[in-house]
């Protein structure tokens, strides 16, 4: 899930197969940087910070969250989530960090300043919702459920966050 940086006029790319993280630069169409990912194991789903210069991690063998320090090029933190996480989200608003997992939560991971973070809860949802979106002017969560107890749905839940 490549994102791109307006900050730094970058895209981003994890390179899941070899837990590497790469930079491109689009000006040039060059890979500018490729750099580990520490502790995770199949960086998969991104989400960014530019004004804080953080990308944060989605690690798919080992259920973790990578906070990667896009200026020093590693990661400062690892966080464990649930089994199955996928698409991860931040509001800047909140400075929350928000990763559907497929086995049956989001986890919420709060940012206390750039270099601090602290899961807040694994909220339970239904199981294989293992996408979202967040309105960072309402600060609602959506996310779209293909079962309810075992049994296929299509809708999208809106969670509101707490404050």
């Amino acid at each position: 899930m490549p994102q791109y940086d307006h900050v730094a006029r970058k895209v981003y790319v994890n390179l899941q197969d070899q837990n590497l993280f790469a930079v491109i630069d689009p000006a040039t169409d060059t890979v500018v940087g490729r750099y580990p990912v520490g502790r995770c194991d199949g960086n998969h789903g991104m989400a960014l910070d530019p004004e804080h210069r953080r990308a944060f991690l989605v690690c798919e063998g080992n259920d973790l969250v990578t906070v990667f320090d896009l200026d020093k090029h590693q990661p400062i933190a690892f966080l464990s989530i649930p089994s199955g996480g996928d698409v991860v989200k931040f509001d800047p608003g909140l400075k929350r960090i928000y990763v559907a997992c497929y086995s049956g939560a989001i986890s919420v991971i709060q940012q206390d300043d750039p270099d601090h973070y602290r899961k807040l809860e694994d909220f339970p949802v239904q199981k294989k919702v293992h996408s979202l979106a967040v309105d960072v002017n309402t600060h609602r969560v959506y996310a779209p459920e293909q079962e309810e107890n075992g049994r296929p749905v299509s809708r999208v839940v809106v969670y509101a966050a707490v404050q």
